[in-house]
């Protein structure tokens, strides 16, 4: 009898936390809400568990920790993707930035009669809300535009809390597409920096077609596939290192120098790397990893700042 009253306690404490978690992050009752409590509410429903904030051992319990404790202002520019352009220049050169066509306001500003014939249109405050153009002719324009317009109408930040995103400034660019690879995808190569250290990278593929068959696998910072999933499936077949793998990775290392953790990624067209974007909070901390010792493992990775006033 006490085992079955545990039980159903544990279940009724789960649905507690889902209906809080919900109502936080899908309602505006979860702005009055102070971002630790938030968090902790977040946590629990994604892990089961509560997160030590005294002593945090995992990657997602340090991604929550860093987002609370260490707020410096450059984390804004650096997620700002039009803003980190300016940034990434400075440290590597502009040679491996997508060149920008332009940067709006307003949907209704761009001039579309002066875009190439193909193009690619994403909002620099968010995740999520990039719209290919192959074709322009076949380019599907009102619903571009509602995708755009309703991106522009949120705040990034207020989802999972990621400071760095609080005041960053909604506008809409317009950057050039860049070609896909023989087997027409064009792959993501995302690398995990600890203090300017690669320790991991995964390779995301399919991003393109459709997001329930995106894939990504994992590898070392030698290229050796991990076994482990986070997010997404693996591939059947892993993808081959790329070509300019040992240039990214340096690049990767230079951009992220001096920051606790952060993950820069790039991509491999015509031959050329290009940078893509800088993220701090991996999945916002909130994807568990199987098997589940490599949250550990990552979490291993992060040595949290000193002396930080909390």
């Amino acid at each position: 009898m006490a085992i079955r009253m545990k039980k159903m306690k544990i279940k009724v404490e789960k649905l507690i936390y889902k209906a809080l978690s919900w109502i936080f992050t899908c309602t505006f009752c979860g702005r009055i809400i102070p971002d630790k409590t938030y968090l902790e509410i977040k946590y629990k429903n994604a892990f089961g568990k509560k997160i030590r904030w005294k002593n945090p051992l995992t990657y997602n319990e340090k991604l929550q920790w860093l987002k609370l404790y260490d707020r410096k202002d450059i984390y804004t520019k650096m997620v700002d993707k039009y803003e980190v352009k300016k940034i990434v220049a400075k440290i590597i050169g502009e040679d491996y930035l997508v060149p920008t066509i332009g940067v709006w306001d307003r949907f209704n500003d761009i001039e579309f009669d002066k875009l190439p014939n193909s193009f690619v249109l994403k909002c620099t405050h968010d995740s999520g809300s990039a719209v290919i153009c192959k074709d322009k002719s076949k380019f599907d324009r009102k619903n571009a535009e509602q995708i755009i317009t309703k991106s522009l109408k949120k705040n990034y930040y207020w989802f999972g809390r990621e400071w760095a995103y609080k005041n960053v400034r909604p506008r809409i660019m317009v950057e050039k597409y860049l070609g896909e690879g023989k087997d027409g995808d064009l792959k993501d190569y995302k690398f995990f920096c600890f203090n300017g250290e690669v320790k991991a990278l995964f390779v995301a593929q399919k991003r393109q077609i459709k997001e329930m068959e995106t894939e990504f696998d994992f590898f070392d910072s030698d290229y050796n596939h991990l076994s482990l999933t986070n997010g997404h499936p693996n591939a059947v077949i892993p993808p081959e290192k790329p070509l300019m793998f040992d240039l990214m990775k340096k690049l990767a290392m230079k951009l992220a120098k001096g920051i606790p953790h952060v993950r820069i990624d790039f991509y491999e067209s015509d031959g050329k790397v290009y940078f893509g974007e800088m993220t701090f909070f991996h999945w916002s901390g909130f994807m568990p990893f199987y098997p589940e010792k490599w949250d550990d493992i990552f979490g291993g990775w992060i040595s949290l700042p000193k002396g930080i006033n909390k």
